[in-house]
């Protein structure tokens, strides 16, 4: 690798630890066995795993009103199985940088993988549905874990000109697989009932540790060795946690619960995240290198702004993916199968939009990027507020596929625009704390959309299996909320435009 290369491990890469290079994974021993192409190879082996930990996210999307009806499960409670996932992503993504500090990518890689398989595989099995919420909790702990890596590892082994590209690329392999997955999970849904889809991460959490144990470096970002005597800040976990139950708890007692009940849950959220607030800041005060969140990163504005996109974007983007197979089942009585088959074109146009704009994002400001995609995604929503039941499938589909492109554009542009401008020592925090928000956002997306779509079916009397226009209505007033959470992100989204013309 020429000296001048940009990939080329800078100043802040450095190891510390004596003579790393003896080790014979390490990412200096790995950049000389395989040379110039294996920065491409190492974005592959990440992109297995995010596929694995996403695709554990969407699938059972297609199975919960089969599997509501198993447990005799009501809408509150089935939304759990996407929510409970979420929020164990959401306080998992804190500890990103300590898993990686302490055990360096490889072993947190295989580590996440491994609670992956077992999640599918215990979920698919379970017989009670107090396992299948732990199995999905297990799950989203290892998929919020890995999934800040990606964007880590973009920033810091692509140069400047090819991280759109890079982006682009990982993102079009992340999405087409889970795009897939809907109609594949449709199917087997259909054949073999709802436990299947869980078993469908366990190849790829297979291919996810055989690649990581070729090409993932057992060092730590920076190229240093891990530090085993590194402690993780349990009281900055146990405050996340609280915060993020209390606030989940509570949204879905605004309708299920007394609203006192509801009142006290909020206010304990927001009393939990004051105190986490607060111990963060108390432990980065007194220079303790394990703080799970570091707060200067939002003194960047760039970064700031991406973050406050990133919340909002979040509760549309998996709101979305929540309710939208709702809208087709339970709205237009469609099979699980016919389902996953109408969705497949707009997984495709995800795909193909990715891979076209991560290389205009090399070109690009990432704010027009991301305006462009918020507002393709707030139309698709508004779309469907005024479609009826006479709608053609045909336009449905469209609408669908209008919507992904929008997130096609948002993708790869959001993190590029939010961590460009953050100093490579903080890219870790970064990365973890944009994508807490986006699922922080997701989470509370898909308990809102649980909540206002069960308020709104019994607001119109929709219980009943003959109405379907009440039910309709009811989902016109859900999709609704989405298109304003995007208009509110897009209104945002300004701030991510540079402060000197973009080059």
């Amino acid at each position: 690798m020429p000296a001048d290369d940009p990939r080329r491990p800078t100043g802040n890469d450095t190891p510390s630890s004596p003579n790393p290079a003896a080790l014979a994974d390490s990412l200096q021993a790995l950049q000389a066995r395989y040379g110039e192409r294996y920065r491409w190879r190492l974005l592959m082996s990440v992109m297995v795993g995010a596929i694995a930990a996403l695709m554990s996210s969407t699938v059972v999307n297609v199975a919960i009103p089969e599997l509501s009806h198993h447990f005799t499960l009501g809408q509150d409670q089935a939304q759990w199985v996407t929510s409970g996932f979420m929020a164990a992503s959401v306080v998992a993504m804190l500890t990103t940088p300590w898993m990686l500090a302490r055990c360096g990518f490889r072993r947190t890689y295989q580590l996440c993988m491994l609670a992956l398989l077992l999640g599918g595989i215990v979920g698919g099995m379970a017989t009670h549905y107090p396992v299948v919420l732990a199995a999905r909790i297990a799950e989203g702990i290892a998929a919020g874990i890995v999934q800040p890596i990606p964007a880590i590892i973009i920033l810091r082994a692509f140069a400047p000109h090819e991280q759109g590209r890079a982006s682009g690329l990982f993102g079009m392999g992340v999405v087409l697989a889970p795009a897939l997955g809907p109609s594949l999970g449709g199917v087997l849904v259909e054949s073999l009932g709802w436990r299947s889809v869980f078993f469908m991460v366990v190849p790829f959490g297979l291919l996810a540790i055989a690649l990581a144990r070729r090409y993932v470096p057992v060092t730590a970002p920076g190229g240093v060795i891990p530090r085993r005597d590194l402690a993780l800040d349990r009281w900055g976990v146990l405050l996340a946690c609280a915060a993020t139950l209390t606030l989940l708890t509570g949204l879905v007692s605004l309708h299920a619960g007394p609203p006192l009940q509801a009142a006290l849950l909020l206010a304990a959220s927001a009393a939990a995240l004051a105190g986490f607030v607060a111990w963060q800041r108390r432990r980065q005060r007194l220079g303790n290198p394990a703080a799970l969140l570091s707060l200067d990163v939002f003194g960047q504005r760039h970064f700031a702004a991406g973050s406050l996109v990133a919340l909002i974007y979040g509760a549309a983007l998996f709101g979305s993916t929540y309710l939208i197979p709702l809208y087709l089942q339970m709205g237009l009585g469609l099979s699980a199968a016919h389902v996953g088959t109408l969705l497949l074109p707009a997984g495709l146009a995800l795909a193909g939009t990715i891979a076209v704009v991560g290389r205009l994002a090399d070109r690009q400001p990432p704010h027009r990027l991301v305006q462009w995609g918020l507002a393709l995604l707030t139309l698709s929503f508004v779309a469907f507020v005024v479609v009826d039941g006479h709608t053609p499938l045909a336009w449905l589909v469209a609408l669908v596929m209008l919507g992904r492109v929008g997130l096609g554009f948002v993708l790869p542009s959001l993190n590029l625009g939010a961590l460009r401008g953050l100093p490579a020592a903080h890219l870790p925090a970064g990365s973890s704390a944009i994508n807490v928000l986006r699922m922080l956002g997701g989470s509370v997306g898909v308990s809102l959309c649980g909540v206002v779509l069960q308020w709104r079916l019994s607001a119109h009397g929709a219980a009943a299996a003959g109405a379907p226009g009440p039910r309709l209505a009811a989902f016109a007033e859900t999709f609704g909320l989405l298109a304003a959470f995007c208009a509110l992100a897009c209104w945002h989204a300004r701030a991510l435009r540079p402060t000197a013309p973009h080059r």
